[in-house]
């Protein structure tokens, strides 16, 4: 008889249940099947060889599967494929559309580092600095301290940083002066303006490469004497006189012009300007200072005014200045007119005394 209250479900037996040998085994997870796990093993040794130690293997089988999988994934790793190591040796081909397409930007260098501009255009000067990076801002490098107006006539003489920046930008301060004028020897000083050189005695073509460098607005010609008139080309032809005078200082040169009177080669200078090469004779002292009048068929003087010549000659009227020719009622003489003389027609268009 067993003990009273065995088998009851408020006590269990005092000795247990003994094993059941033939009770089934647990189930198997879908993640440990063996095909799983060796996949795993080869594709992402890490998680494949997590997978074989849960998994039903025996110890000895899931040390091999480790190693194994160890090696396969650290081998690859450890060592450098002759293939990838020639493919790195040769040098890539440049794509020249996706070079252009998007260049390497350039770096912004340090103001130290900024070109120089002195010398350029203000307007170029500013143009090129932006685009390497730099802000710039002007002042006048004379003692004027004017504003430029406009960037295009003015001129770099001086570049220095301007200790601030534009934003993110370092900002260069160029000292400028108007592109006609000469850079001051300092920042701030006075416009050295030229002197103007001699050119007394030059050939016209010579003088005008002596001038050239000062810029002037324009350089004129005059004959030396009134009573020549000048050609078309007057290189080869001698300066007599200059205005302005040698040594005098040319302020503002590009609105200053400078007048030469020139003689034609061979021709010596004459001593004063304005002076005529073939001067009329003088009237005699007994003949009138208005005209002096030959008429061979009267064989006298008209009016204190004329004279003869005598011998049957044709008539001829000389008037010293336009002077004498008013006070004879023949103003404005024409050429062709008796009377008329280049001297009297100063500017050479055939109608005197004007």
């Amino acid at each position: 008889m067993p003990p009273p209250g065995y088998g009851s479900p408020q006590q269990p037996p005092p000795y247990g249940h003994p094993p059941n040998p033939y009770s089934p085994a647990p189930a198997r997870r879908w993640w440990h099947h063996p095909a799983l796990v060796i996949a795993a093993l080869v594709v992402f040794p890490p998680g494949g060889i997590a997978l074989a130690w849960t998994s039903r293997w025996g110890k000895g089988q899931k040390i091999v599967a480790t190693v194994l999988a160890g090696l396969w994934f650290l081998v690859p790793l450890l060592s450098d494929p002759p293939e990838k190591a020639e493919a790195d040796a040769k040098p890539k081909p440049v794509d020249s559309r996706s070079a252009s397409a998007s260049p390497t930007p350039t770096p912004t260098p340090s103001p130290s580092e900024a070109p120089n501009y002195v010398g350029q255009n203000l307007k170029q000067a500013k143009a090129a600095a932006y685009k390497v990076g730099y802000a710039a801002v002007s002042h006048d490098a004379s003692d004027a301290d004017a504003g430029q107006g406009d960037d295009d006539n003015w001129k770099v003489c001086f570049q220095t940083p301007a200790g601030k920046k534009a934003g993110t930008m370092p900002t260069l301060d160029f000292g400028v002066v108007r592109t006609e004028d000469p850079c001051p020897t300092k920042d701030g000083e006075p416009i050295p303006y030229p002197n103007m050189p001699k050119v007394a005695g030059q050939t016209f073509a010579t003088a005008s490469d002596t001038l050239k460098p000062l810029h002037l607005r324009r350089i004129e010609t005059q004959s030396a004497y009134t009573d020549v008139s000048l050609p078309a080309s007057v290189d080869d032809w001698t300066v007599c006189f200059q205005e302005p005078e040698a040594g005098e200082r040319v302020q503002h040169p590009k609105t200053t012009t400078a007048y030469l009177k020139v003689t034609a080669p061979g021709t010596k200078c004459p001593s004063t300007p304005d002076t005529e090469l073939h001067p009329k004779p003088a009237p005699s002292p007994d003949e009138d200072d208005s005209y002096t009048s030959d008429d061979s068929s009267s064989g006298g003087s008209s009016s204190g005014s004329s004279s003869s010549t005598g011998g049957g000659g044709s008539a001829s009227v000389y008037y010293k200045n336009c002077t004498a020719v008013r006070a004879a009622g023949a103003a404005p003489i024409h050429r062709g007119d008796p009377g008329y003389a280049r001297h009297l027609d100063r500017d050479g268009d055939g109608v005197g005394c004007e």
